[in-house]
């Protein structure tokens, strides 16, 4: 078999880079959908990935590996991490996994990360570090000291990979085509090194799959999907009438038009501090976390502002969710909340914030008592602040514990909490529910009743 010239060598070196930082990213991707993006899911899938590489890293040097073999195992090596590719990163097959693991009782995100992770990310890493160990052998035949070189080349790869994953291909061709192409480039890595007839077959085959699974049409009829971006996975389920707008997995938000009903919480806010708000003047609303723009959907008179870091989320909601357009009064600006509050100089009447959407899926660096305080300088005097939290009514939980205490620390003063729907004090085992925090921003002095002073009839 012909040797491969020097500058294919390197090729493959930035390829085998590129599509394993790129494929690690995807995965991280799709399983946010299900699992979060935390930090704890964040380190078990980076430690698999890269633990099994350093794997691979070490047994590419055994001796045991003839060098007249090694263009037909990276052939085959290719092959593999292109069908493990789809297994590994299509959305459809994520879905089939995670709901065997629910059917199954294993509900915790840590430990299904963690199979999962055993399962489809222990191969295709294994096969990176593998393949740089036996490139670098082929390349060291050339010049015995280009240690260097290849592993600047391999990590000009994954950076370029890492770069165009996030930054362009996620946001403009979406997550299901980018990887269709990081199956395409692996297919590529295997053709280079093998041309047989048959290996074209199997190539055709493993393409036609991505191609198929990942395709808008097959995950719009399948699941309903109008985005799979590097944000979000957005779909919209009609249920008898009544709309759900699901994003990453979750409703984030409800409709039935026929009655004009919202999601319950979004209904309790709407009545209680929206609709009946003084026509006085015209009060500045902020809304951080979008949603399906539900909140004050009738109201034509006061000035509201969305912030989202989901840019296709009001063309959705307004196509597919509302099927009507916002009024004048509403605009939508994308931006991640926290710097959005950071970077504006405006204050305002009624800030709901609403960015939460499970307990399982919190925005870590949005229930901090800096962000709180940040959130604090936004609101005008005499105005209000709710929160829309997915916490335990009855304080079972550390979590709720915790974010409650971080919450009266910023706002000691003025505050009230509502709980949404069914609540029954005595049900310990009654799980998470919308919890709505208040915040009143008129001035308190924080005194107190004691049995030496009470001047009650002053106050009063």
């Amino acid at each position: 078999m012909q040797k491969l010239s020097r500058a294919t060598l390197i090729f493959l070196i930035f390829l085998n880079g590129y599509v394993s930082l790129s494929l690690e990213l995807a995965v991280l991707r799709q399983l946010s959908f299900y699992v979060g993006s935390s930090a704890v899911i964040t380190s078990i899938i980076m430690a698999t990935f890269l633990g099994f590489m350093s794997l691979g890293y070490f047994l590419g040097e055994s001796s045991r590996v003839r060098d007249n073999k090694i263009r037909n195992i990276l052939s085959f090596s290719f092959l593999i991490i292109a069908a493990l590719s789809v297994a590994a990163a299509s959305f459809p097959l994520v879905t089939v996994y995670f709901t065997m693991m629910y059917v199954g009782g294993i509900t915790s995100g840590a430990i299904q990360t963690f199979i999962y992770s055993m399962i489809f990310l222990s191969v295709g890493p294994f096969l990176f570090g593998f393949n740089t160990t036996l490139l670098s052998r082929q390349l060291h035949s050339y010049n015995k000291n280009c240690t260097g070189n290849i592993m600047a080349w391999d990590t000009i790869g994954s950076v370029l990979g890492s770069i165009a994953t996030t930054l362009i291909l996620m946001p403009f061709i979406g997550v299901n085509y980018t990887v269709v192409l990081i199956t395409i480039l692996a297919v590529v890595g295997a053709l280079i090194l093998r041309r047989r007839w048959w290996m074209w077959i199997i190539c055709v085959a493993i393409l036609g799959a991505s191609f198929y699974i990942n395709s808008n049409v097959y995950q719009r009829e399948k699941f309903g999907i109008l985005v799979n971006n590097a944000n979000s996975t957005i779909s919209v389920s009609d249920y008898s009438g009544t709309r759900v707008l699901y994003m990453n997995g979750l409703p984030m938000s409800v409709y039935e038009p026929a009655a004009g009903n919202t999601a319950e919480y979004v209904n309790y806010i709407n009545d209680n501090f929206i609709y009946n708000m003084p026509r006085d003047k015209k009060y500045k609303i902020l809304v951080l976390g979008a949603g399906g723009f539900t909140l004050g959907l009738r109201d034509t008179h006061n000035e509201y502002t969305f912030v989202d870091i989901e840019h296709t989320l009001r063309d959705v909601s307004e196509k597919y969710f509302l099927n009507q357009t916002l009024s004048p009064n509403k605009k939508f600006i994308v931006a991640d909340a926290s710097q959005f509050l950071k970077n504006t100089s405006e204050k305002y009447d009624f800030i709901l914030l609403d960015v939460y959407s499970n307990s399982y899926q919190v925005p870590e660096s949005l229930i901090t008592a800096q962000f709180m305080t940040r959130l604090k300088s936004r609101i005008a005097d005499n105005g209000i602040i709710t929160m829309n939290m997915v916490v335990d009514p009855m304080f079972t939980d550390k979590y709720t514990r915790v974010f409650d205490n971080t919450f009266r620390a910023v706002f000691p003063y003025n505050t009230t909490r509502q709980v949404i729907g069914y609540f029954n004090p005595y049900v310990s085992t009654q799980g998470p529910s919308n919890v709505i925090y208040i915040y009143y921003h008129i001035p308190n002095d924080g005194r107190i009743y004691t049995i030496n002073k009470t001047p009650v009839i002053y106050d009063r």
